[in-house]
């Protein structure tokens, strides 16, 4: 759709009068609910796929308060998809909320103060307090569906706050578009992917060490890991061989000594080379473990004898499964060390010592066993302090822990190098911004140790639609699940029963349990594309959005969003679920530190608004480059609120004079300005179809400023006269004014679009984006266009001089000296009328030379 030049023939009827005084304060509130009851924003259902511009939205997770951080990347996408429809598009921009997971619990948990207890009965009658105990262990015990309820409640409760503050802020989403990551489509799509999955071979289960964190009491996959460092400590312990010699090997997790199930050197190191293949026994448990050899062991550390446990740590398993070891698993799911003195410990000195560590706690397990080791003469000196990297929970404040559990995993190609080589194919296909944002992804996928694990032992959630059949002695065959029916979906298989079983059968021999587990929320957020496209639903919507044209997010869930969400299209498609990707930054404190809730220097937006109005926030955002982290600035809110100020008023100008019907730009200042406006537009459009909206605003900003100091300051005088010099400027405001209020407004939407009402009918934000070839047809000659340089070089100077004297800017010149090139000069004598009126020249006198030069005699 291209951009037509103004007609002042038959202009559009205006919905808003042109105030005497324009003000920001307002115009949020009344614009919304235009915009709402216009459904300006609305989709089009029926639209092709090639006039469709699709993005796959960020769900934010609703448990808490939307900050500062969300305002900042939600306005980056807000300005692609307001630009989009602005060039013509239908914009597929559904706004989704991801509900379910860890941190809804625990803000329920906390809000209302209850845990869940799968055990307690159903309460129809059960009404939470608002007021939560100060102390977790006085928190009510309440059912499975009583605790899922209140989440429900909860949710519903953050969403409204969530939405009024988007709707706010101006983002341009079609709200009957909106999802819930728990609502029934998004279990329903969720189901219906993972039970295919499933069919397909990609989906299975098995009992394996994962990674457990015992205060949320479930597994945690390896894209949720980060490391943190610890103060913690060598210890030296003394093993025995065969010979009764006593071997020393370091440790700092001594509590796994009754865990141990061999010791390992590297093969090159010569030091323990009479020992490989031999035995040794362990202290204050007594048995007796291999030693063995792996090329993961390093010399240069602790002793170069490492101690395997099971588990200790990731390598541990790693030595584990490759040197085929037993497990002896010491550490329970609560964090406590196992009550009963395992069977493996069968000297009844080592039995007695265990019972001493038994239900403890692994901070008090690693107190009493080093209390032990120093009595008996085993540790050797004493332990050395040292600070190294643990696994944590990224949402999580203590250490993993791993358990062996029966888990679900999704390959993804950590395990299966044909499938990594074709997702790192599927990163390289991808367009990043920026660029070097595709580095990460290749980095994350060619680092993978294994798949994802993808079952949590959690409430809300989207249930694993699976049960196990049992055996005549109530033994789940976990190896034959029942599946449901696709027509069924969505299911709980805690409350639904499997075809061909009646409900007196749950837990019976002979008959069914149903699985406990739900899905990790990357599970269901890795298929946004297909929740929010309606994938396989009954209307066809999936066929014209999909794949989508852009994934917005945050560069720090690249390895966990993104990356699944390619998992998951790739396994059911085959295909990118999106042509690109646009990551945002961080934001940063004033200590440049990156705001978190956590670290408690978080901003919340409310005030921000408040104070700066949305169009001014927004700004500040847009300022903000693709994929770099930004500082928090409230001056910059500041200066995008005096900018959309500014908008207002020089529309105000420019609209108040008569448009004469035959108004042609007969001026070489017009002409020069609308030339180089011309040049903007092109910039400003190559950068925002770039995603680069930071550079858009940027130049658009810049010609503003330029705009408003020198051109209308320029042509003032002239517009307020007649004629045909008065009409040339009338139409040049007019054309002029027409594609600045459209630069601006997928970054100003509530000022762009007020100053538009005032001299048009339907909203700006379904106005086609101003074309450059229409605008360039009303300019002048390319060399003409320098024009405006010449004349603001030689206005500053005039300003400057008046400034230094301490006079006002309408103090008149008696004389004015331009020595400048001929070429300069020439175009410097076609706006001089321009020139004189705005600077009170009496006289102006021009001088061809090398050099520019300007001498002011005041009058």
């Amino acid at each position: 759709m291209k951009s037509q030049p103004f007609s002042p023939e038959s202009p559009r009827p205006p919905t808003h009068r042109i105030p005497d005084k324009p003000k920001l304060e307002g115009l949020e509130t009344r614009w919304t609910l235009q915009w709402e009851s216009q459904r300006t924003y609305a989709f089009d259902r029926h639209a092709e796929r090639d006039a469709v511009f699709s993005i796959d939205t960020p769900p934010p997770t609703v448990s808490g308060s939307l900050h500062v951080g969300h305002v900042f990347s939600y306005t980056h996408t807000d300005i692609i998809a307001r630009f989009q429809r602005m060039r013509g598009k239908t914009v597929f921009y559904p706004m989704g909320w991801d509900d379910n997971g860890l941190p809804t619990e625990r803000r329920v948990e906390n809000y209302y103060g209850v845990v869940c207890d799968p055990e307690a009965a159903y309460d129809q009658d059960y009404r939470a307090s608002h007021v939560a105990p100060s102390e977790r262990s006085s928190f009510a015990r309440i059912s499975r569906r009583n605790f899922l309820e209140l989440c429900h409640q909860l949710t519903k409760i953050d969403e409204i706050a969530f939405r009024d503050l988007f709707i706010r802020l101006g983002i341009s989403v079609d709200w009957s578009l909106a999802y819930a990551t728990i609502d029934e489509r998004a279990q329903r799509t969720s189901q219906r992917a993972l039970l295919r999955n499933l069919q397909r071979g990609e989906l299975y289960s098995q009992q394996a060490p994962c990674l457990w964190d015992v205060t949320f009491q479930t597994a945690i996959a390896q894209a949720e890991l980060e490391d943190r460092d610890i103060a913690s400590a060598y210890h030296d312990l003394r093993f025995v061989d065969a010979d009764g010699s006593g071997v020393m090997v370091s440790t700092t997790r001594p509590e796994l000594l009754p865990s141990c199930v061999a010791l390992v050197a590297h093969p090159d190191d010569e030091r323990f080379r009479p020992l490989i293949g031999g035995r040794v026994r362990c202290p204050l448990f007594g048995m007796d473990v291999p030693v063995m050899t792996h090329p993961l062991a390093d010399p240069a550390k602790g002793t170069g004898l490492a101690m395997i446990c099971t588990f200790g740590d990731l390598t541990d398993v790693i030595w584990w499964r490759e040197l085929n070891l037993p497990t002896r698993a010491v550490i329970g799911k609560e964090g406590r060390m196992e009550r009963g003195a395992p069977d493996w410990i069968e000297w009844p000195e080592g039995r007695s010592s265990y019972l001493q560590i038994a239900g403890c706690t692994v901070e008090e397990a690693r107190r009493r066993i080093v209390g032990m080791l120093a009595a008996s003469g085993d540790l050797i000196g004493l332990p050395r302090p040292l600070t190294h990297a643990v696994k944590f929970f990224e949402k999580g404040d203590r250490p993993l822990e791993i358990i062996a559990t029966r888990q679900w995993y999704l390959r993804n190609g950590g395990r299966d190098p044909a499938l990594r080589d074709e997702l790192l194919r599927s990163g390289e296909a991808l367009r990043w911004y920026p660029g070097f944002m595709g580095s990460r992804y290749a980095n994350w996928v060619g680092g993978l140790n294994g798949d994802w694990l993808i079952s949590r032992q959690r409430v809300f959630g989207v249930p694993i639609p699976l049960w196990y059949p049992l055996d005549s002695q109530g033994q789940p065959d976990f190896g034959a699940p029942i599946r449901p029916d696709e027509s069924t979906l969505p299911i709980d298989p805690q409350s639904h029963v499997p075809p061909g079983f009646a409900e007196h059968q749950r837990g019976q021999p002979g008959g069914f349990i149903g699985e406990t587990d739900i899905m990790d929320t990357w599970a269901t957020s890795s298929l946004t594309p297909q929740i929010a496209a309606r994938w396989e639903e009954t209307d066809d919507c999936f066929e014209h959005v999909f794949p989508m044209d852009l994934r917005p997010q945050g560069h720090d869930i690249i390895r966990t969003w993104l990356f699944s969400t390619v998992v998951r299209s790739h396994l059911e498609t085959k295909q990118l679920p999106w042509k690109s990707a646009m990551l945002s930054g961080w934001i940063l404190d004033p200590d440049r530190k990156k705001m978190a809730k956590s670290k408690g220097n978080v901003v919340t937006p409310t005030a921000l608004l408040d104070a700066h109005g949305s169009d001014g926030v927004r700004y500040w955002a847009a300022l903000g480059r693709p994929g770099m982290d930004a500082v928090f600035d409230e001056t910059q809110m500041k200066n995008g609120r005096r900018l959309a100020l500014k908008l207002l008023n020089v529309s105000k100008f420019a609209l108040g004079f008569a448009r004469a019907p035959d108004g042609i730009l007969t001026e070489s200042l017009d002409r020069a300005m609308i030339g180089r406006l011309a040049k903007i537009v092109e910039l400003a459009t190559t950068a925002l179809a770039s995603l680069d909206y930071s550079k858009a605003i940027e130049q658009t900003e810049a010609f503003f400023w330029w705009y408003c100091d020198d051109y209308v300051e320029l042509v003032k005088s002239r517009a307020h006269g007649t004629g045909s010099g008065a009409a040339s400027a009338h139409r040049a405001l007019a054309e002029s004014l027409s594609v600045l209020q459209r630069l601006f407004a997928p970054f100003l939407p509530f000022a762009a679009e007020e100053c538009w009402s005032w001299w048009n009918g339907l909203s700006i934000h379904r106005a086609p984006w101003p074309d450059v070839r229409s605008i360039e047809a009303l300019a002048g000659p390319e060399e003409t266009i320098a024009t405006v340089d010449v004349v603001s070089d030689v206005l500053r100077e005039i300003r400057r001089v008046k400034s230094e004297s301490k006079l006002s800017m309408k103090a008149g010149i008696a004389r004015l000296i331009v020595s400048d090139s001929a070429q300069r000069l020439a175009l410097l004598q076609s706006v001089q009328h321009d020139l004189c009126s705005a600077g009170q020249v009496d006289q102006i006198e021009m001088t061809a030379s090398e050099s520019f030069q300007v001498s002011v005699t005041l009058a």
